[in-house]
């Protein structure tokens, strides 16, 4: 379903590449700078940087910040939402991937469906091309199956988290939020981003960790009681942050 929803919108009219290059090199040092920042953090705690920084990087983009983008901004700011989403989710493949086993082959990303929705559906917006109506309505209500599902899987993977490991859990739900929003403060001087865009930046840059961090724990066995405890944590510390950065935006905005 998600790579049905990254391609109807990326291959849209509507949808102009050039209008989200500085939001995607926006989200780049989001993440980034991110890791860097929690490097220092694990370092100082004395933690296996491994386990800790890698959720405090790849944030939860598909599962809560598309359906955030939606049901906060409107139809209207999906497009960004999903490049933000790409962004993420691309670097947590690759980085990510290499982090945890420096023997990770790159090469394999470009199997990855949602790897290659984006290229296609990049493609079409840039050549103009379009599909018969009846394949285009027929993906975007395949594609759109995918907000909710995220919503109900988040909650499905959240159900058996072991709390074991409570105290890193505690801490980063602190530290996730707020190196994102420490970089993001130290980058905007240099942005200039429509406020829309600035908007969803701001809500991409305190999402907690993604669910996606603990299943690739437990694929190369880093700590993943201890990656659990910071997902379920900082999933629940989002219960508060996001509202919070959402009241702000709207108010700031006027809505």
């Amino acid at each position: 379903f998600v790579p049905a929803l990254i391609f109807h919108v990326l291959s849209q009219k509507s949808f102009e590449l050039g209008a989200y290059q500085a939001l995607a090199f926006a989200a780049l040092a989001v993440v980034m700078g991110s890791g860097l920042l929690a490097w220092g953090v694990a370092r100082l705690l004395k933690y296996e940087a491994k386990t800790f920084v890698p959720p405090m990087m790849f944030s939860n983009s598909g599962n809560m910040g598309l359906p955030l983008a939606l049901f906060a901004f409107g139809e209207q700011a999906l497009p960004a939402a999903v490049v933000l989403f790409i962004v993420e989710n691309t670097l947590h493949f690759s980085v990510g991937m290499k982090m945890l086993d420096h023997r990770t082959s790159l090469i394999g990303i470009l199997r990855i469906p949602m790897v290659m929705a984006t290229v296609a559906g990049i493609s079409f917006s840039l050549t103009g091309w379009v599909l018969p109506n009846v394949l285009s309505v027929s993906i975007e209500m395949v594609g759109q199956v995918a907000i909710p599902l995220m919503l109900f899987s988040l909650g499905v993977r959240l159900t058996g988290v072991d709390l074991r490991d409570w105290r890193i859990g505690v801490v980063g739900a602190l530290v996730c939020p707020a190196t994102g929003l420490i970089v993001l403060l130290m980058i905007t001087p240099l942005l200039d981003l429509p406020a829309l865009q600035y908007g969803q930046l701001l809500v991409f840059s305190v999402l907690p960790p993604a669910v996606l961090n603990f299943m690739v724990a437990e694929k190369y066995n880093q700590e993943p009681r201890k990656v659990a405890s910071i997902v379920m944590l900082g999933n629940l510390g989002s219960l508060l942050i996001i509202p919070l950065v959402l009241a702000y935006i709207l108010a700031q905005n006027g809505l």
